[in-house]
C-alpha cells in the first residue's frame, strides 16, 4: 500500500511540475468524473440541417446551471472574423474566456492548464490597453502643441485627421494583423529569443486552439456500423499527440499523455454541451469546429506570412 501511495504521489507531482509551462512546452491535466454543480438533465436537442454558413440555423441551447456556455462559445467565434483575412481580437479572446471555463469543467487539475491559456490571453489584453493609452497621450501631447503654436488652425477637416490619427495609435490590436503590423514597427516582436509579445503570445493560443479544435471534431464524429464510440480519453490523447505535443518536451509530453488518463466519460461531454445523445452532440460540434477551423485558418495564414510560425 505504501508503495502505490508513493506511486501516485509521484505521478502526480510530475503532472503538476509540468502542468505550469503547458503552453510553452508543456502540459498538465487530471480530469475529474463529473462535478456535481454540472450533473445537469437536458432535454434534447432538435437536429437541424446545418449548412457552412449557419444561415437559418436554430441557435444552440443555453444550459442553466453551468458556467461554459456552447451557444456563447460559437457566437463569439463566429463574430471574429473579419473582411476577407483576418480576426478580430476582442471576440477571439472572448472565446478564449469560454474555452478555459471549458476545461476548468473538465475538473480541478485542468485548472493548471486555464489558468496557463487565461496569462496569454491576459497578455494580448494588457498590451492593447497600454498601446491605447500610449495612443491617448500622443494625442493630448500634439493637441497641447498645437493651441501653444503661434497659429491655430481649429476646422471640421483637421478633427476629422485628428480622429484618424487617434484611431490609427489605439486600435494597434483590434485585429489580428492590425497587432501584427503594430508589433513589427514598434519593434515589439523578437525572432531570436523570447520575449512576451502579443504575436508571440497569440502563436501559444494558436496553437492550443488547434489541438481543442481536433479534439472537439474527433469527439463529434459518429460511430461508424459495427463499432463503438472511442473514448475522450483516447481522441483527447491522440489530438494532442498530432499537434500540441510537437512543441513539447518529452517529460511534458509523458505528463500530459498520464493526466489523459482521468478525462471524463462521453455524458460527462453531453451533459455540458447541453445535448443528450451523440447524434445531437454531433450536430453541435460540426457547428463549433467549422466557427473554430475558420478562426485558426485566418490566423495560420497572418502569422505564416510574417514568417512568425516558429517565434521562439
Amino acid at each position: 500500500m505504501g508503495v502505490k501511495f508513493k506511486a501516485c504521489v509521484a505521478i502526480v507531482f510530475v503532472i503538476l511540475l509540468f502542468g505550469s509551462m503547458w503552453l510553452y512546452g508543456n502540459l498538465e491535466h487530471h480530469w475529474d468524473t463529473c462535478p456535481i454543480a454540472y450533473r445537469i438533465k437536458n432535454k434534447p436537442l432538435p437536429l437541424t440541417i446545418v449548412n457552412s454558413t449557419d444561415k437559418g440555423v436554430a441557435p444552440l441551447r443555453v444550459c442553466p446551471g453551468q458556467k461554459f456556455q456552447i451557444a456563447d462559445l460559437l457566437a463569439h467565434l463566429q463574430a471574429a472574423p473579419v473582411s476577407t483575412n483576418d480576426v478580430l481580437l476582442k471576440p477571439y479572446l472572448a472565446s478564449w474566456d469560454e474555452l478555459i471555463k471549458f476545461l476548468e469543467a473538465l475538473g480541478p487539475m485542468v485548472g493548471l492548464i486555464s489558468q496557463e491559456i487565461e496569462s496569454k490571453t491576459t497578455i494580448i489584453r494588457d498590451l492593447a490597453q497600454k498601446a491605447e493609452k500610449e495612443a491617448e497621450k500622443k494625442m493630448k501631447d500634439r493637441k497641447r502643441m498645437t493651441q501653444q503654436g503661434d497659429t491655430v488652425i481649429v476646422s471640421p477637416h483637421n478633427k476629422s485627421s485628428n480622429s484618424e490619427m487617434a484611431h490609427s495609435l489605439s486600435f494597434g490590436y483590434t485585429s489580428v494583423r492590425s497587432m501584427i503590423k503594430w508589433e513589427l514597427e514598434n519593434g515589439l516582436v523578437d525572432f531570436h529569443q523570447q520575449t512576451n509579445s502579443g504575436c508571440r503570445t497569440l502563436l501559444r493560443l494558436h496553437r492550443a486552439l488547434l489541438w481543442l479544435e481536433n479534439f472537439l471534431q474527433e469527439l463529434g464524429k459518429d460511430a461508424t456500423e459495427g463499432e463503438r464510440l472511442r473514448s475522450p480519453s483516447d481522441l483527447c490523447k491522440e489530438t494532442y499527440q498530432r499537434t500540441l505535443a510537437h512543441h513539447h518536451t518529452w517529460f511534458v509530453r509523458k505528463a500530459a499523455e498520464m493526466a489523459f488518463l482521468a478525462m471524463p466519460k462521453r455524458p460527462y461531454f453531453y451533459r455540458l454541451v447541453c445535448v443528450g445523445t451523440q447524434a445531437e452532440a454531433t450536430v453541435v460540434l460540426n457547428r463549433v469546429v467549422t466557427a473554430m477551423r475558420e478562426v485558426y485558418e485566418r490566423n495560420e495564414v497572418a502569422l505564416q506570412e510574417h514568417g512568425m510560425l516558429d517565434l521562439p
